[in-house]
């Protein structure tokens, strides 16, 4: 339940519903309570309408039927007789009695009266309820005669639903559903689009840049990453040249430095000098390195890990580096395989060089795999498991003094991780050595 409220698409759709829901009811009860009060001023009038006809036909009836024609009273829901002098008029009129008056006009005029314990209780409704609520009225005739009438208030009719209101409540909610699931996918789907295209631009700087169409709003924000995506572009291509034209250019110097080098006469001298140089053409070689990991231009494709894994690690036996290799994970990736090479090769190269040898092991975990690379060296301290994967980033204390690389390679491994939407970390083992994980979201091929 709490995912579904996560999902933007969900919300607008719950919102709609509930939006529309609300209206419509309140709508409904506005137009049913307009509806019962039309059909309560309806009721009054023909009651009203009623009790005058009865009155004004018996001042037209003969002195003689007039004892029938009261009786007659019953069968039209009434109860008529002539008052007596001790009927006494109430000192309020209601409004049944008001409305009869207006109605009648001319010479007669009504007011109410007290109720008699006879009056409301020898009748029966429909049903078989018995009449418990009724009103007495005296009418004064032309003639002078007064006229007691008990008679029933018309009543509001009971507010019952239909027996087919669950019908057209549920198609309701079904069109309110498909209309508010329409508007939210037109709401959410170039939304989805720029974080599709968001999510393709780390993998591929190069991808094709988003048609500008539809709503105003929508094409301005597919015209503003368009934007940010040729000025990512630009910078990156401008850094990874910049960075590949001055280590490019080294090249040269270095190499006639090198070759003067060598007639220096004193062979204690010529050995420091040129190893320093070796160290600078080093530097120069993993500069170029960087700048390539930096440019995502390779093209993405199926590879079989397994089998790659396996031809990193013979590629290293072949060269005398003790490494051992296990794991069989059965998967295919989406990835640069130029790229993802060289992230390997330079996590073994350390494992190697700083921990004596490098045992290499591969699992699947769910949607992602893991590549573990261990060794048995002194490990790094923990504060700085972090800082290695910095540019030119060297431990003062070194795992091994006599060698020692640029500070590169690390870097350049993470950011070809990074590339392939993955994660390498750096990790002392509780047994000792130093274990590197990279982890890659799997991709079915």
């Amino acid at each position: 339940m709490r995912s579904l409220f996560q999902s933007m698409t969900s919300r607008i759709v719950l919102i709609l519903i509930g939006g529309v829901l609300g209206a419509a009811l309140l709508t409904l009860g506005l137009a049913l309570g307009e509806r019962q009060q039309m059909i309560t001023q309806f009721r009054e009038y023909h009651a009203v309408e009623r009790v005058a006809q009865f009155v004004l036909s018996l001042e037209t009836v003969p002195p003689g039927l007039r004892a029938r024609y009261l009786a007659a009273a019953a069968g039209i829901g009434m109860r008529a007789e002539l008052a007596s002098n001790s009927d006494a008029p109430a000192s309020q009129q209601s409004e049944l009695a008001a409305m009869l008056e207006k109605r009648l006009a001319g010479g007669h005029t009504v007011a109410s009266s007290a109720l008699q314990p006879a009056d409301c209780g020898t009748g029966r409704r429909k049903g078989g309820e018995h009449r418990n609520r009724c009103e007495a009225l005296l009418v004064k005739l032309e003639s002078g005669e007064r006229l007691r009438l008990t008679v029933i208030p018309p009543r509001p009719p009971p507010l019952a639903p239909r027996g087919d209101w669950m019908v057209y409540g549920v198609l309701f909610l079904i069109s309110v559903g498909v209309l508010a699931a329409i508007i939210a996918r037109m709401t959410m789907q170039p939304l989805k689009r720029l974080a599709e295209a968001a999510t393709e631009l780390g993998d591929n700087i190069e991808r094709p840049p988003l048609p500008e169409r539809g709503a105003t709003e929508i094409r301005q924000a597919a015209a503003a990453f368009n934007a940010m995506q040729s000025r990512i572009r630009q910078h990156i291509q401008q850094r990874s040249h910049i960075l590949a034209a001055i280590t490019h250019d080294l090249q040269t110097p270095l190499t006639r430095l090198r070759l003067r080098l060598e007639k220096v006469d004193d062979p204690q001298l010529r050995d420091k000098l040129i190893g320093d140089l070796s160290a600078m053409q080093g530097m120069v070689r993993e500069g170029l390195d960087l700048a390539r990991s930096m440019d995502s231009a390779e093209k993405m494709q199926v590879l079989d890990l397994d089998s790659m894994i396996d031809s990193v690690c013979t590629d290293a036996i072949d060269a005398g580096q003790p490494v051992t290799f296990n794991g069989n994970t059965g998967v295919f990736l989406q990835a640069r395989p130029m790229a993802l090479r060289r992230c390997l090769t330079n996590l073994i190269d350390n494992a190697v060089k700083y921990g004596g040898r490098a045992e290499v092991s591969a699992t699947r975990t769910g949607s992602s795999v893991m590549i573990s690379v261990r060794d048995d060296g002194p490990g790094i301290p923990d504060a700085e498991l972090e800082n290695v994967f910095s540019p030119f980033y060297r431990l003062e204390q070194s795992r091994s003094r006599d060698t020692g690389g640029t500070g590169l390679g690390l870097t350049i491994a993470r950011n070809i991780a990074q590339q392939h939407r993955g994660t390498l970390q750096l990790m002392n083992r509780p047994e000792g050595g130093l274990e590197g994980r990279l982890v890659l979201p799997v991709s079915a091929g």
